[in-house]
């Protein structure tokens, strides 16, 4: 009788401690995702080849705020790109993210295209090895300077990517303000038969 009064003394504990232990894992796992590092589904081409339709891309949180040339990077597009269809969206929640590569920076200019036909930043073409074979580096000319705090961006796939291109006259000229960089995209980790680093 005794051993049975002190089991049903100790079953609250037990209950007790494993909703703590829930409670832990799931304040570390919004952590990790908040901080550390978020996987993206991505719906549309518009950086293909690079990335695909369908590739989950794991995005680095601690490089949020930041951004440098050629880089990857998902940030939120809310009052400068406002997509009016699936066509570049490059990433989830409706189109509030998109995934986009780092072509300039706040100071640089930029300008398509030189002599050569590749885009140029600062006088210099820049190497673009991510492009698929025949495609060009852009249709579209531009020739600007990237404000400060400000990044100019391109999908991978110019032929049918909603970039920073299409938004010249749009609020903020479609070049994206650094801050709202959510982080780098640094992997694909789904499918297991793409995985790796980007």
């Amino acid at each position: 009788m005794r051993s049975a009064t002190m089991f049903g003394r100790r079953r609250p504990h037990l209950l007790v401690a494993a909703a703590v232990c829930v409670v832990l894992m799931l304040v570390a796992a919004f952590g990790v995702r908040t901080f550390v590092a978020r996987p993206f589904h991505i719906p549309s081409a518009s950086m293909a080849p690079t990335v695909q339709p369908g590739d989950v891309v794991l995005v680095d949180r601690t490089a949020r705020g930041t951004a440098e040339r050629g880089e990857l990077v998902v940030f939120d597009g809310r009052g400068y790109f406002e997509p009016t269809d699936e066509k570049g969206a490059g990433g989830a929640l409706g189109g509030q993210f998109w995934l986009k590569r780092v072509i300039a920076i706040g100071g640089d200019r930029v300008t398509c295209c030189g002599a050569d036909g590749r885009i140029t930043v600062n006088g210099e073409p820049i190497e673009e090895p991510y492009l698929a074979a025949g495609v060009a580096p852009s249709e579209i000319t531009f020739d600007l300077e990237v404000p400060e705090g400000r990044m100019f961006v391109l999908g991978d796939n110019r032929a049918d990517s909603t970039d920073s291109r299409h938004l010249l006259g749009a609020p903020g000229g479609g070049m994206i303000p650094v801050e709202r960089v959510m982080g780098r995209a640094d992997r694909v980790v789904w499918p297991l038969s793409r995985a790796g680093e980007l």
